[in-house]
């Protein structure tokens, strides 16, 4: 690649790039598959997380009360699951954001790595692509991840 070029090159040609190779090379297909899986979906999980907190600090600042302002579908108990978001000092806050977003991030590149690995596990074993089992197995192992990681997260 000349000089010229690489300094021509737009981000979405370097965007581009990352669909022809991967991004990680652990010698074997599906432990690369499985990272880079992992990547995506935990960057996916990050946007998620803080467009999520983002959304209900606008309800929560324009209405000025949190019970009336929020839609039925989204007013669970849930809501505020991260009490610390409205601390007391915008270093609580920030705290407690990170947190958040490392903590759907996790959740999300765990559930994509478990799910990819069994594509490529299952398709490389049996010769098929059968999704309704990679779904099962995966939903399986999320649940009992769950219902294990409950008392550290």
């Amino acid at each position: 690649m000349s000089g010229s070029n690489l300094e021509t090159r737009s981000v979405i040609d370097e965007l581009r790039s990352f669909d022809s190779g991967g991004y990680f090379d652990f010698g074997h297909p599906l432990l690369n598959r499985m990272a880079e899986s992992f990547i995506k979906a935990s960057g996916i999980g990050a946007i998620q997380a803080v467009s999520r907190e983002a959304y209900f600090t606008a309800l929560e600042s324009a209405s000025g009360d949190i019970g009336s302002s929020i839609p039925p579908e989204t007013g669970s108990k849930k809501h505020h699951r991260f009490p610390d978001l409205r601390g007391e000092s915008n270093h609580k806050s920030v705290e407690a954001l990170v947190k958040s977003t490392g903590k759907e991030s996790l959740q999300w590149g765990l559930a994509a790595g478990v799910y990819s690995g069994l594509t490529y596990g299952l398709k490389e074993a049996r010769g098929v692509h059968d999704w309704v089992v990679q779904c099962a197995i995966t939903g399986a192992a999320i649940s009992t991840a769950a219902n294990l990681l409950t008392g550290i997260f």
